[in-house]
């Protein structure tokens, strides 16, 4: 035994992912360590935790995950049932992190600091393979480990507010007025939203989930306004699926939307790219800059920035690290994932070969593994640490076995704007060249749904919505 068959595998993060690693270095008999910066198990989810979840039960729990729990007695949720973020963590993922089979291998408050291999930089090559890896915390204290498993996820690292990728001007100066995805806009956070002109700022699941509550508190409490602002010509791909999504909740969120558009309880600004914020006697006005140079603005009280997520792969710089410049995920796998250029069910499964790094035995799984791609759901997460623990305990013919089996969208064309025909998939996807089987997540497979109960809509106020960038 080499040493560092007597090292342990080290996982960052103890969200769902990094659970489910877990487990599955445990089913294999791997020694594994968990690090977690937060002070409890799913402490990001913790903080969308009034979201509910637009996956049922059944596409949630890791297989290896509920073998342990099953084992210890666990009453598992019903599998058709949709959890709030709150009952994720309480069913499910606390349950897990206090089996005696992982407790004694979490590690909470530890904030990774880097990654190294230990006496190397990631200029030097000779006997790298075999030499641990070295973890530094952000309290000074260091690691060693066989191989990483980085779950962190990309929770802590939002998009910037600006187009172009870069903050839009005055952007930290007006911090104040900003809110990031998710706000809890009907429980702890309404009296930041009620009465007030919000502006949402996204296109994806989390914009529609803030969207939905917002209007629901426009019911309620007089003098609430909601915009929402897309970069596109179309919010089609918002809208989603509708009925074609295999699942029902995912479907419903962008119908719902559409309504309140419709009826005009949510004015919709298209061709929106924020160039400047400019706080002024307590509000924030909100300069657009177009194409021909002209600009128009708004002014809100409160905007929310539901512009997605990117990865932060700053603790890895001292690994060899082959990352598709574009998406920021692995080269191999970025062209599976583009939204660019797939649409439903055109993005195979996927497993330790495409998750590999040159940096033998480090991997970064779930969120934080498709880069800036808002395609992922959980269980493909699941599969992806299932693939990549049974890499790592040499049970290559199990990791390259990658079997999915997700949802469709409903949803034909990544680029909706470009099509004048009906937002549902139009016809069968293209195939793909896989290494697995199974269908695959497209372009509106994100985590996360609003609650099912929505107010009544009446008919659009008169005047309607206004269809330009800013309007009047």
């Amino acid at each position: 035994m080499s040493v560092l068959d007597e090292l342990p595998v080290v996982v960052i993060g103890a969200g769902p992912v990094g659970l489910a690693a877990a487990a599955h270095l445990r089913e294999r008999g791997l020694p594994f360590l968990v690090l977690e910066s937060g002070d409890t198990a799913g402490a990001a989810v913790r903080q969308w935790g009034h979201v509910r979840v637009f996956s049922p039960w059944r596409y949630n729990v890791d297989p290896a995950a509920r073998r342990l729990l099953d084992d210890a007695g666990w009453v598992a949720p019903a599998e058709d049932v949709l959890p709030t973020g709150a009952e994720l963590v309480a069913d499910y993922l606390q349950p897990l992190a206090e089996l005696p089979q992982l407790k004694p291998h979490l590690r909470y408050g530890a904030r990774v600091e880097a990654i190294s291999r230990l006496g190397l930089d990631r200029l030097r090559t000779a006997g790298r393979e075999q030499t641990p890896f070295l973890i530094r915390l952000a309290d000074g204290d260091e690691l060693l480990a066989r191989a990483v498993i980085d779950a962190s996820g990309t929770w802590g690292t939002p998009n910037v507010l600006g187009a172009s990728g870069l903050p839009a001007r005055g952007e930290t100066d007006a911090a104040a007025f900003l809110e990031h995805a998710l706000p809890d806009v009907l429980g702890a956070d309404r009296d930041r939203f009620a009465g007030r002109r919000t502006l949402v700022v996204g296109a994806g699941h989390s914009a529609a989930n803030t969207l939905l509550s917002l209007a629901e508190l426009a019911a309620a409490e007089p003098g609430t306004e909601v915009t929402w602002a897309i970069r596109s010509a179309s919010p089609a791909r918002t809208y989603g699926g509708g009925d074609a999504d295999a699942l029902p909740a995912r479907g419903a969120l962008g119908s719902r939307l559409r309504e309140h558009v419709d009826a005009g309880r949510i004015r919709l600004l298209t061709g929106f790219s924020v160039h400047a914020l400019t706080p002024t006697d307590g509000r924030v006005a909100v300069v657009v800059r177009h194409a021909d140079g002209t600009d128009e603005s708004i002014t809100v009280d409160r905007i929310v920035a539901a512009t997605g997520f990117r990865p932060d792969h700053s603790i890895a710089a001292e690994l060899r690290l082959d990352l598709d410049p574009i998406m920021g995920a692995t080269r191999a796998l970025a062209p599976l994932i583009d939204p660019n250029e797939h649409s439903c069910g055109t993005v195979p499964p996927h497993g330790a070969d495409e998750l590999a790094h040159p940096e033998v035995g480090y991997y970064a799984v779930g969120m934080k593994s498709y880069g800036r791609a808002p395609t992922f759901l959980m269980a493909t997460g699941y599969e992806q640490v299932r693939s990549v623990v049974a890499a790592l305990a040499g049970d290559w013919d199990a990791a390259r076995d990658v079997q999915l089996d997700l949802p469709e969208t409903g949803v034909c064309n990544s680029n909706p704007a470009d099509s004048t025909g009906s937002d549902s998939c139009c016809g069968p996807a293209p195939a793909a060249e896989t290494a697995g089987k199974g269908l695959a997540t497209g372009i509106s497979g994100g985590l996360l749904s609003a609650p099912l109960n929505l107010i009544s809509l009446d008919a659009a106020p008169a005047g309607g919505q206004t269809g330009g960038c800013c309007g009047s």
